[in-house]
């Protein structure tokens, strides 16, 4: 038991340090990509103001921003405030940037959990069945329909779903995360379900094709192993056959690409909560992009960053508990 939790505290000290160094390098090149943007973060906040700013004024801002400042003072600031948990305050809403993350992420968490959940359990169901009718109209059909929805923007397939389901037949809201005109604290979790339902689909249908279609692959090669055909040979059917033999070697490949698709659902729900006007992380960081909110940019970055880090450290512990041998030559 001793040894046991003395290899777990190994592996969590360096997959922590892993996460500690990988955010250091991405806090280092968005901050120098943000340095080296040509917008003016201080004119772009005085143009949102919509009125004029004496130079006095402007001066003021610039000092308080320390858009002035040596770069390299301005990052070091930028990460001592970070350590003490001050993430800053959005110019865009005026507001502390950690408060905006936390709200927006609780939004942006369901709607990522809910597509990313769908996605692999379709995904995963159709590749077995497409490994089980190999070459036949089941396997064609899908196939085919997978390597459409892979080449399909997100952004196109969020309006075609909205246009067909919300506008024509009126079965989904057209956008948002609760009804207009209810306060927060009186919408029904069965409320948030409906709104959810439309952008979680649209990005369950990008994320699925590349774990059916690698899903298939991989029990295509189970069922050609000698072992499965002296399963066949005793007279067992292709699900006895699946659920033996099949589901535990294929299970960690989908796992895998299951887990790696935590960056790719980000990025894809950046567009389709733009669509559908869903207030999570991605409609704020285009928000912030589009309106040079550099605290409110910077802390979506680093925080989206770890999000991903921290998926994928949960990811290879659930490797260990898939396959015993990931476990013993990880510790």
């Amino acid at each position: 038991m001793k040894q046991t939790a003395m290899r777990l505290g190994r592996v969590f000290v360096r997959k922590g340090l892993r996460i500690v160094s990988l955010l250091l390098a991405v806090s280092i090149i968005a901050f120098a990509l943000v340095c080296a943007s040509p917008i003016d973060p201080v004119q772009q906040y005085i143009l949102k103001l919509g009125t004029t700013v004496s130079p006095e004024r402007r001066a003021a801002l610039e000092e308080y921003w320390g858009v002035n400042d040596p770069p390299v003072e301005r990052y070091v600031n930028w990460i001592s405030n970070l350590l003490k948990g001050d993430w800053g305050e959005s110019a865009l809403y005026r507001r502390p940037v950690a408060e905006i993350i936390g709200e927006r992420f609780a939004n942006s968490l369901a709607l990522m959990a809910c597509a990313w959940v769908l996605s692999g359990l379709l995904g995963f169901f159709l590749g077995c069945v497409m490994g089980l009718y190999r070459d036949r109209w089941p396997d064609r059909i899908l196939q085919k329909i997978c390597y459409l929805l892979s080449s399909v923007p997100t952004f196109w397939l969020g309006l075609v779903l909205l246009l067909i389901f919300a506008v024509t037949l009126g079965w989904f809201p057209v956008g948002f995360s609760s009804p207009i005109g209810v306060l927060d604290a009186d919408v029904t979790i069965w409320q948030r379900l409906y709104h959810l339902a439309l952008p979680a689909i649209t990005l369950s249908l990008m994320s699925f094709s590349n774990i059916a279609l690698h899903t298939r692959q991989k029990l295509t090669d189970v069922l050609s192993s000698e072992y499965v055909l002296f399963a066949r040979a005793r007279g067992e059917g292709k699900w006895t056959i699946l659920r033996r033999h099949g589901l535990r070697n294929i299970l960690l490949p989908a796992l895998t690409l299951q887990f790696a698709s935590f960056a790719e659902l980000f990025g894809g729900s950046v567009l389709a909560e733009n669509v559908f006007s869903y207030p999570g992380l991605g409609s704020a960081v285009a928000a912030a992009g589009l309106n040079s909110d550099v605290p409110l940019l910077l802390g979506i970055t680093l925080f989206s960053a770890l999000f991903v880090c921290v998926g994928n450290m949960i990811a290879d512990l659930l490797y260990g508990i898939v396959d015993p041998q990931i476990r013993e030559v990880s510790q």
